[in-house]
């Protein structure tokens, strides 16, 4: 089976070599297209110089920022590979990753996409490894944090899921982090690819969602694993990466769930989303 990788590059900066580079030695061989949308600190630019004439490695330099999923979809609707791998420029995978997740999709047929274990760079477990579908309810459980209950009483299921209790093999969930993703290209031609409405956010969470309705359904794969060092292309504008997530999580609630919605709470979970953007917008800036 082919694969083919795709890593959109905005200012990621050093990350980005040790990204493409740990790529490169994974056991399990890829095309990579690196898509710079248009990047200020030279950091595509430094990496061709490195790997310019790699026979599995492309460059493709936008003259603007077209946003992530415009980038994904201009690579992916013109690959023939098996597999498109979607890896953020910030990700480090371990070298039986990627070998890991394809062998995953391999052995179930209508899986559709396949996630593996995120860590951070103190080896915790980041909290979008595996998610549940946001909704009214979970969404108020995860931001009230009553969602640490739901080990002990399902009612307080939040959007988290808690990994440390699952087992070591693949096992089907709702959705993996957006971090890093390998998608089969069939079910990626069924759902239309990924919707370019969204600018940044969600649009990974939109793609897995559609999956689902149209039959397929998402792994998480513990025993592949990455660290991700999470936000790290967004450092350069916290506040507008504030707003389109936010703009995000507003935009999949529009397009699923809202018309499905009794209208007085419909009306809270939009104050809500945006409630949460004035409230965190401080704290953003100052780990800016």
């Amino acid at each position: 089976m082919s694969i083919a990788t795709i890593i959109v590059n905005y200012n990621a900066g050093e990350m980005l070599r040790h990204c493409v580079s740990a790529l490169l030695n994974s056991t399990v061989r890829s095309h990579l297209t690196l898509v710079d949308n248009a990047s200020s600190d030279s950091s595509a630019q430094n990496l061709q110089s490195l790997y310019g004439k790699h026979t599995e490695v492309e460059f493709l330099f936008n003259p603007a920022n077209l946003g992530f999923a415009p980038a994904v979809n201009s690579v992916a609707r013109c690959s023939d590979a098996d597999m498109i791998l979607i890896l953020n420029p910030d990700c480090i995978l371990e070298p039986e990753a990627l070998g890991r997740l394809e062998a995953a999709l391999l052995n179930d047929e209508m899986a559709g996409m396949a996630g593996l274990a995120v860590f951070d760079d103190q080896r915790r477990i980041q909290r979008a490894t595996v998610r549940r579908f946001p909704g009214p309810w979970k969404s108020l459980m995860s931001a009230s944090g009553l969602w640490r209950l739901g080990k002990w009483f399902p009612v307080f299921h939040g959007v988290e899921v808690d990994v440390a209790g699952m087992t070591s093999d693949p096992t089907i969930c709702d959705a993996v982090s957006g971090a890093c993703m390998l998608v089969r290209r069939s079910a990626l031609e069924d759902v239309g690819f990924l919707d370019e409405a969204y600018v940044m956010h969600c649009e990974d969470l939109d793609l897995m969602y559609r999956l689902k309705q149209q039959g397929w359904h998402c792994l998480y794969v513990p025993q592949a694993a990455c660290v991700h060092q999470q936000g790290l292309s967004s450092r350069s504008r916290p506040t507008w990466v504030h707003f389109q997530k936010h703009r995000g999580m507003a935009r999949f609630f529009k397009k699923f769930q809202a018309k499905k919605t009794f209208f007085p709470i419909r009306i809270l979970v939009y104050a809500g989303i945006w409630l949460r953007f004035i409230v965190l917008w401080p704290l953003v800036l100052i780990k800016a």
